[in-house]
């Protein structure tokens, strides 16, 4: 089974391991927790306290279920490749020895598999998961449509997070930290003094129409007048991949209403559509 294989079918497959103690060469052993580090390169950096404290007293309370996946280094050491957050809520716990899987990976297959275990977590903030997609992108050599069929995302949706790698680094704090939105992240893509719009987004409170309203008001101001907000577009392209039919999002002056015009080509295609839209 090739690697692009592998990545379709998830982190489980990549790493080819078991939660039974001895299954082929996925032994589960005891490592003592002060010879095991992080991955460098891992995606994740945010680690919320409460969190981990929660997910602590469950380890405490129920025992490690799912062992931490590790590869050893030198000096009797191991770097983790997958379950740094388990990893840190034992330390919190004050225990000795942690349940390991050890894996015989190179460095590639171990960012791999630390990308691809960061994308399938639900809790993974928007600008870890767009460095995760870069990672995987990256190292493999594809496209966003290449990945988007082996994660199962839709294209636009990984092209709508990796644009957030393109703000400045300060405002893609503000997300992490959960002080800014998505919506209002990418409503501040390429526009100028983005950090001061993001401080006052957070000041006054503003909602993501409103944002949206003063960054459109800046690109009419440059002669962009015609050309539609590539946010609006993004959201034209979601929905058409999700329906499989062309379509229109109109906003009104105001910035709060609106219109969504899906166009059909033939009366099977309506047929089709009234039906979805009946059930």
């Amino acid at each position: 089974m090739n690697k692009e294989t592998k990545l379709g079918m998830g982190l489980g497959a990549l790493l080819s391991t078991s939660n039974k103690k001895d299954i082929g060469e996925s032994v589960i052993q005891k490592i003592n927790i002060s010879q095991i580090v992080p991955n460098p390169l891992q995606p994740r950096k945010s680690f919320k306290d409460d969190e981990l404290k929660e997910l602590s007293s469950s380890i405490k309370n129920q025992g490690l279920i799912q062992p931490i996946i590790v590869k050893p280094t030198n000096n009797n050491q191991f770097q983790i490749i997958a379950g740094e957050r388990r990893w840190r809520a034992c330390q919190i716990n004050g225990m000795h020895e942690v349940d390991c899987v050890v894996k015989e990976l190179d460095d590639i297959n171990v960012l791999e598999a630390a990308l691809i275990e960061n994308i399938q977590r639900e809790d993974l903030n928007v600008i870890e998961e767009a460095n995760a997609y870069k990672g995987l992108i990256d190292i493999k050599g594809i496209n966003n449509e290449n990945l988007s069929k082996l994660i199962g995302k839709s294209s636009s949706h990984i092209s709508n997070i990796l644009r957030l790698l393109e703000l400045d680094k300060k405002i893609q704090e503000m997300v992490i930290n959960g002080e800014l939105s998505m919506g209002h992240a990418r409503a501040l893509i390429g526009v100028p003094d983005a950090i001061n719009k993001a401080n006052e987004i957070i000041e006054k409170k503003l909602s993501v129409r409103q944002v949206e309203k003063i960054t459109s008001q800046f690109k009419k101001s440059k002669g962009k007048k015609s050309t539609k907000d590539p946010n609006i577009l993004d959201l034209e392209k979601e929905l058409s991949d999700k329906i499989g039919l062309k379509t229109s999002i109109q906003f009104n002056e105001n910035g709060s209403s609106g219109s969504l015009t899906l166009y059909y080509s033939d009366l099977n295609q309506l047929d089709d559509l009234m039906k979805r839209l009946k059930k």
